[in-house]
């Protein structure tokens, strides 16, 4: 596990790339195993490609779409509730595997 700091989280790309990649990883594949893979892969690469990972010590992991994120989908057709509801996954899943990744708790964040 690496060690975790939120210092250095700031300049996430250069210090973390590698665990990055890893979360998203992760949370692509229990997603992509839950949902149909279109879907998924349309959420990954219309949204999320664009997405950007926060820490902060009180909050913990967040990630940040880009505006409009639902509207961002056209490679698949789905009902908007349905597609809601998975991206709220999707990004939920993200966080709690950043927090895996980094040997966060996610109920009180330390460094």
């Amino acid at each position: 596990m690496t060690e975790f700091s939120p210092e250095k989280f700031e300049d996430k790309y250069t210090h973390y790339f590698p665990e990055l990649q890893t979360a998203y990883k992760n949370a692509f594949g229990t997603m992509n195993d839950a949902y149909d893979s279109q879907l998924i892969h349309a959420i990954d690469q219309q949204v999320l490609n664009e997405s950007e990972p926060f820490y902060d010590e009180e909050g913990g992991f967040r990630v940040d779409l880009p505006e409009n994120p639902t509207e961002r989908v056209t490679a698949v057709v789905v009902e908007d509730d349905k597609l809601d509801a998975v991206l709220d996954e999707y990004v939920e899943r993200i966080e709690a595997e950043l927090a895996r990744v980094f040997g966060v708790d996610r109920d009180s964040p330390k460094a």
